[in-house]
C-alpha cells in the first residue's frame, strides 16, 4: 500500500479535470440551472415593461437602460453567490452519503486533487451560467438600445433646433446613453461577479471540510460573505484609530481579520457600471490577484484540514 501511495503523484491535472467534469455533470443533474429560467423571465418582463423615467431627453434613455440593467445584474449576482455557496456546501456531504468519496480516495486519488477538482467543477458551472446570462443581457440591451436611441435622437435634434442644446451637448448625451448599453465595462463587471463567486466558493469549501452539516456550511459562508461586504470600511476605521493610539497589535489584528474574511469592497465597481460608469481597466488585475490569493489560501487550508480528516 505504501508503495502505491508513493507512486501516486501529489497533483495531476488529468485527475483534477476528470473530477471537475464529474462534479459539473452531477450538479447539472440536480437541475441547478432552473435558476436560469427565473433570469429569463426577469429579462423578458423587464424588456417589455414600460419603465418610468424623468422628463427630458438627457435622462429618458439613460435612466431606462439603467433600470433595465439593475434587476438583471442583481439576479446574475444572486445566482452566482447562491450557487457558489450551496453547490459547494453539498459536495463533500453528498459524496460521503453516496459513499462516492470512499471510492475516489481508495483508487488512490490525493485529497488535494479531489478538492481542486470539486471546486473547479463548481466554478465551471457558475461560469457557464453567467456566460448564458451575459449573452441574454447583451441581447436585451442591444435591441432595447436601438429603439431608445431612435427616439432619443429625435428629441435631441429638436432641442438643438430650439437652441436649448448645442451640438456638443447632443454628442455628450449620445456618448452617455451608449455607455449604458453593451460595453466592455459591462463584460468586465460580469467577470468580476465570477471572481467574487470564486472566492466565496473556496471559502465554502473550507468550511465544509470541518463541518458535518450542510446547513452550517451555508450559514457560515453566507455570514462571511455579508461580513466581507463591510469589513473593508470597518478595517479602515480601525486602522485610523490604531494609528492615533499607535497600537501596532491592533494594526496586525486588523490585517489578520481581512485574511479570514475576504474584503469584497473592490467588487462594488459592478454597481458603478450599472450606473453607467466605466470599469477601471487596472482593477481587473487587482481583482484577479485578490481572487487568486483568497482562493489559494482557502484551498491550502482546506487541504490541511481534509488531510487529517478520518474517512
Amino acid at each position: 500500500m505504501s508503495t502505491d501511495i508513493q507512486q501516486t503523484p501529489l497533483f495531476s491535472l488529468r485527475r483534477v479535470f476528470i473530477i471537475a467534469g464529474n462534479t459539473f455533470t452531477h450538479l447539472m443533474r440536480m437541475k441547478v440551472f432552473y435558476f436560469l429560467l427565473v433570469f429569463v423571465m426577469v429579462a423578458i418582463a423587464v424588456n417589455f415593461l414600460k419603465l418610468p423615467h424623468t422628463a427630458g431627453p438627457e435622462s429618458v434613455g439613460a435612466e431606462e437602460l439603467r433600470m433595465l440593467k439593475s434587476p438583471m445584474i442583481g439576479v446574475m449576482k444572486l445566482f452566482a453567490i447562491i450557487l457558489a455557496i450551496v453547490a459547494t456546501a453539498l459536495l463533500i456531504p453528498r459524496d460521503l452519503e453516496d459513499r462516492t468519496l470512499y471510492t475516489i480516495l481508495s483508487k488512490p486519488v490525493p485529497r488535494l486533487d479531489y478538492l481542486i477538482g470539486k471546486l473547479l467543477g463548481v466554478l465551471i458551472l457558475i461560469f457557464v451560467g453567467l456566460t448564458v446570462m451575459t449573452v441574454l443581457l447583451d441581447a436585451v440591451l442591444y435591441f432595447r438600445m436601438q429603439s431608445i436611441l431612435e427616439s432619443w435622437t429625435q428629441a435631441a435634434d429638436m432641442l438643438v433646433l430650439q437652441e436649448q442644446w448645442t451640438d456638443a451637448d447632443r454628442t455628450e448625451g449620445r456618448r452617455e446613453l451608449l455607455s449604458h448599453g453593451v460595453t466592455w465595462s459591462l463584460q468586465a463587471a460580469m467577470f468580476a461577479i465570477f471572481l467574487e463567486a470564486a472566492i466565496i466558493a473556496a471559502l465554502a469549501l473550507l468550511v465544509s471540510t470541518f463541518s458535518s452539516s450542510t446547513l452550517f456550511t451555508v450559514v457560515i459562508s453566507s455570514l462571511c460573505y455579508f461580513i466581507g461586504q463591510f469589513i473593508g470600511d470597518g478595517r479602515d476605521h480601525w486602522l485610523r484609530e490604531s494609528r492615533m493610539a499607535d497600537d501596532q497589535v491592533t494594526v496586525i489584528a486588523s490585517k489578520l481579520i481581512v485574511v479570514v474574511f475576504p474584503d469584497f469592497r473592490p467588487f462594488k465597481a459592478v454597481d458603478e457600471v450599472v450606473a453607467g460608469q466605466p470599469f477601471p481597466p487596472d482593477l481587473i488585475g487587482t481583482l484577479l490577484i485578490s481572487a487568486g490569493l483568497y482562493t489559494g489560501i482557502y484551498l491550502v487550508l482546506s487541504w490541511f484540514i481534509f488531510s487529517d480528516k478520518e474517512i
